[in-house]
């Protein structure tokens, strides 16, 4: 009797393999290379990690703080005077009585303004490096997260462990920054003044948010604009505002006139008396005051005021019809 020995199906052997996903193909190869024990250690250690960068270093996280970082690189740091029982930022005006003013020695005043200066620079640069060191150490963990081959990672572990320490010390570090703090004091700010009681006082140093234009309502009409700005956070008394304009791009000796400095104590103005057709730059600030220790941006718009009409001047808005 005969036998007849065939190979295997055709079709059996076109047809399609079932697999795993990626992610289960990787663990199940990485779970080849370990033992059992090893690998729910590595596997815990690994979630632990997972954990860390999605919670306490996530990327949301990290915007975050960059942003409030840009943000402190446009405010203005002023010098605030405090009795020592007085928390800062206390508005209440009969807390501390302007002759407390008169009996700082002024010299020493403005040296301790310059120590102000100083002390914030050195505050704002440290928080854009803490803030580096924060975005390489995670995306350092993260590449050592996604490594295909487990064996590394558990072999370096302690060194993972002290890597997230380091990390948290400099995220402390960095929230700890983000307020203003005291100005340290070497020498007596209070003149000898007799029989008088010297008061018990502290410098801080406090920050104002930015001065920014409204750029939704400043509007440039024919041969005038109306101005509007803010403050993210109202202050709560009244403040003074300086505004600049020029002309850019001037062509007669005429036109060198056209910029100014006004004083404002609102927060919106209309500039008049303007060339039609023409750009102008605007910049506003807080005017100058006598507790300023560092002011490192101000906040420009550029507009165009719209061309002269054959029909005459009439002012029309941009994007939207003038006003009567």
């Amino acid at each position: 009797m005969a036998f007849q020995v065939t190979g295997p199906d055709k079709a059996q052997l076109n047809r399609p393999q079932p697999f795993l996903d990626q992610e289960e193909a990787e663990e199940a190869e990485e779970g080849q290379l370990l033992e059992p024990e090893a690998w729910r250690t590595y596997t815990a250690r690994r979630n632990a990690l997972r954990e860390f960068l999605t919670c306490d270093l996530s990327p949301h996280l990290l915007r975050r703080h960059h942003a409030r970082t840009e943000l402190l690189r446009k405010c203005s740091y002023h010098v605030e005077i405090l009795p020592k029982h007085l928390a800062l930022g206390d508005q209440n005006p009969l807390v501390l009585p302007s002759t407390v003013f008169q009996l700082i020695d002024p010299w020493k005043f403005q040296r301790m303004k310059k120590v102000g200066t100083a002390q914030t620079k050195i505050q704002l640069l440290l928080l854009g490096d803490l803030l580096e060191q924060l975005d390489q150490g995670r995306a350092e963990l993260d590449a050592l997260l996604e490594s295909p081959d487990p064996r590394p990672f558990l072999a370096g572990w302690a060194l993972v462990e002290q890597r997230r320490a380091d990390l948290s010390a400099v995220m402390d570090s960095f929230l700890a920054l983000m307020v203003p703090g005291r100005l340290h004091i070497k020498h007596r700010l209070v003149s000898d003044v007799g029989a008088t009681k010297i008061p018990h006082i502290r410098l801080m140093l406090s920050t104002k948010m930015p001065v920014m234009f409204n750029r939704k309502e400043s509007v440039a009409h024919q041969d005038w604009v109306a101005l509007r700005w803010f403050v993210t956070v109202q202050p709560a008394v009244p403040e003074q505002f300086e505004l600049r304009f020029q002309l850019l791009d001037p062509r007669t000796q005429q036109e060198h006139l056209q910029r100014g400095l006004i004083p404002v104590a609102a927060c919106s103005f209309e500039v008049h008396n303007l060339l039609p057709n023409r750009v102008y730059k605007f910049t506003v600030k807080r005017a100058e005051s006598y507790t300023l220790v560092y002011e490192p941006w101000q906040d420009s718009l550029t507009l165009q005021t719209r061309p002269r009409t054959p029909e005459g001047p009439v002012p029309g808005r941009l994007g939207r019809p003038g006003r009567p």
